[in-house]
């Protein structure tokens, strides 16, 4: 939902809202799998470069039936659209991931999480400057608290800096998941949700094709099995989960959030995908929470209650 059909129409707000905070957290917890998926394969000798791109490309091929049945008899409403779907696929698409795997390789995994998702207060700051929308002291101050939450669950200060390189790495990624929040929030173009993910992870997977050609992101791949939960798998059910959980139905359903809950409260919602990410690999791979973990959980989810509350936020 834009910000001009909240305010126009503030009744009518409450159940797109309401489904939107279901769509954010399905959207978290499908995220939070990616890293199970990627680090398996990592493990078993894929290159960085070549599971992003594989994971864009595939991806956009189990969407295509979806998207282009969605864009029948619409597709002038996309080629309406075509700089904005241009701008998705390069930041908040390429952008996001090229960052962050550009960022780990000289920064602790742990600050280049923290530092992209720190992104969610250029949300804010966008919609100030840019949109009017002052935040309200309870917005500032519960983003800072999700913040600072997210800081114990990651553990960052443990594991030390490395490398001013992968410190504007992880910032380039925290800005393009701003842009993602905002592009996917004011968005009156009509095209659906699911069709825009689609193009832009096609546009996505073509800027890191190219990223590759010139030797920014290595390639390789091995075909053999995988361990992924303490078991033996095959490759291919890796790619297929990472694929169809991590990528499709994450990007589907967080622009579908975005759309209903605005760009600010869909992005401190987000931030559950470090908890989603840290419960998953409770279950799937016995990494236990520590207390400070813990504590930090709930100091992110009770940030995202306080801004979730704030009427100021929700409008925007």
């Amino acid at each position: 939902m834009t910000a001009t059909a909240a305010q126009t129409a503030p009744a009518a707000s409450t159940l797109p809202a309401q489904s939107g905070l279901l769509y954010a957290l399905a959207s978290a917890a499908a995220f939070g799998t990616s890293g199970i998926f990627a680090n398996a394969l990592l493990a078993a000798g894929w290159t960085p470069g070549s599971a992003v791109i594989v994971r864009m490309l595939c991806a956009g091929l189990v969407l295509a039936p979806v998207a282009v049945a969605q864009l029948r008899g619409r597709w002038h409403l996309l080629w309406a659209a075509r700089w904005r779907a241009l701008a998705f696929g390069v930041f908040a698409m390429a952008g996001c991931q090229l960052g962050f795997f550009a960022a780990v390789e000289t920064v602790p995994v742990s600050l280049a999480l923290l530092i992209e998702y720190s992104g969610v207060l250029l949300v804010v700051a966008w919609a100030w400057t840019v949109g009017g929308q002052r935040p309200r002291l309870r917005t500032a101050l519960g983003g800072l608290a999700a913040l600072g939450g997210l800081a114990l669950v990651l553990g960052v200060g443990e594991g030390g800096l490395a490398g001013g390189t992968g410190l504007v790495w992880a910032g380039i990624a925290g800005a393009c998941l701003a842009v993602y929040f905002v592009l996917a929030a004011h968005d009156g173009s009509g095209v659906p949700a699911l069709a825009m993910a689609w193009v832009g992870m096609l546009v996505g997977a073509a800027v890191l094709g190219a990223a590759a050609l010139v030797g920014l992101l290595p390639m390789g791949v091995a075909l053999g099995d995988v361990a992924l939960a303490g078991a033996a798998v095959p490759w291919w059910s890796v790619v297929l989960g990472m694929v169809a959980i991590a990528t499709a139905f994450a990007y589907g359903t967080g622009i579908a959030a975005a759309r209903r809950l605005s760009a600010a409260p869909a992005s401190f919602v987000a931030l559950t995908e470090v908890l989603f990410a840290a419960a998953w690999a409770w279950v799937l791979l016995g990494q236990h929470l520590s207390t400070v973990q813990l504590v930090g959980g709930a100091v992110v989810l009770a940030g995202i209650v306080v801004v979730r509350s704030d009427k100021s936020s929700a409008a925007g």
